[in-house]
């Protein structure tokens, strides 16, 4: 079985990150939400990776590399436009060839993992399996209608009257007979190839469909406040280690990683934390829920349930939560004032207030 994530998109519900970075990068926890993607893939087994990209294929690349740092292959595979998941499909069918393939959205978390899901398709081998997860508002999803034995009688994309809460979650696997269904559906009304209208032209042709119910924990992180969340559920799960320096001033409570070449000087930290490589922590207050990227610099700050992206120095900052800051951003107010709210901070940015 081979893989297929999709790493384009414009993620316009994340700017102003998404003007500099891909979506799939922005960092959770301390790595980009597409490594945590890549985790999910590597414990399926599955070492033949293709992933889609866009305009800013350059960036995936550089991140990703060609797959050896994870024990995988990489292909890239250019799109021209985001077309929808089944023009996806039928781009990447050079790679895929006639193999059996697990697809995934690069920037949607998963935990603990689909391995349910691959072990019934790898058992029964259905033409398409889809993950599904019980959703307050199917309105605005692709949903699935099921029998009590997992077949899916019928998929329809963003209902507006739902005849059930099962929504698609973005992870689907399939046998070759996708290709045959995304051969013979037409865009949609949004000018897209639906991989709900091929998985419902599969059903309508009476190829075997299946649904696997998921209970556990699933994020899309297109908007800023499910990127947060996503990096408080992922940092739950951080095992301590201390890699770089901690003086005997401070103190470390809970589940903290301090990377290499990371000094914290009199400092309190309350996990779970991520303390990025070089980063250096002086006088601060760093609580629960944050991750700090590398080469960063907070002085005489308070923070917690936040994001600072790698580069960046928070300075005489007090109350620094729920926040998002991009890379190489300096958050600086002329003496120690208290943040007037959440911020959102893009790559670069100068952030003074109370002059």
């Amino acid at each position: 079985m081979k893989a297929l994530v999709l790493a384009g998109g414009s993620g316009t519900r994340l700017r102003p990150f998404t003007h500099s970075m891909p979506k799939q990068l922005v960092p959770v926890a301390g790595r980009p939400v597409l490594a945590h993607v890549l985790d999910l893939v590597g414990a399926l087994g599955v070492t033949e990776i293709g992933v889609v990209v866009g305009d800013k294929a350059a960036d995936i690349e550089a991140a990703v590399g060609d797959g050896s740092d994870i024990g995988a292959r990489v292909t890239y595979i250019p799109q021209e436009r985001p077309l929808g998941l089944a023009h996806a499909v039928r781009t990447a069918r050079p790679f895929l060839g006639d193999d059996d393939f697990v697809m995934l959205l690069g920037d949607n978390v998963l935990l603990p993992g689909v391995g349910g899901a691959a072990e019934d398709f790898r058992a029964r081998r259905a033409a398409a399996q889809v993950v599904v997860q019980k959703v307050a508002d199917p309105r605005h999803f692709g949903v699935a209608e099921i029998d009590a034995e997992g077949a899916v009688l019928a998929v329809v994309e963003k209902p507006r009257e739902p005849r059930g809460d099962l929504a698609l979650i973005g992870v689907y696997f399939f046998t070759p007979e996708i290709h045959r269904a995304v051969d013979a559906i037409r865009p949609s009304a949004r000018g897209e190839l639906e991989i709900t209208d091929a998985i419902q032209w599969l059903v309508a042709s009476g190829a075997p469909v299946r649904a696997t119910e998921y209970t556990g924990f699933w994020k899309d992180t297109g908007r800023p406040e499910d990127l947060l969340a996503c990096n408080r559920r992922l940092l739950e799960g951080l095992e301590p280690r201390v890699h770089g320096e901690v003086d005997a001033g401070s103190r470390l409570t809970g589940r903290v990683v301090v990377e290499r070449g990371a000094r914290v000087v009199r400092s309190r930290i309350e996990g779970p934390v991520v303390i990025g490589a070089g980063t250096v922590v002086e006088d601060c207050d760093i609580g629960p829920h944050t991750s700090i990227g590398a080469d960063c610099e907070l002085l005489a700050s308070a923070v917690a349930d936040s994001v600072i992206m790698e580069g960046t120095r928070v300075l005489r900052t007090r109350g620094l939560a729920g926040s998002l800051i991009g890379r190489s951003a300096v958050i600086a107010p002329p003496g120690s004032r208290e943040v007037p709210g959440e911020l959102l901070v893009g790559d670069h940015s100068l952030v003074v207030w109370g002059r």
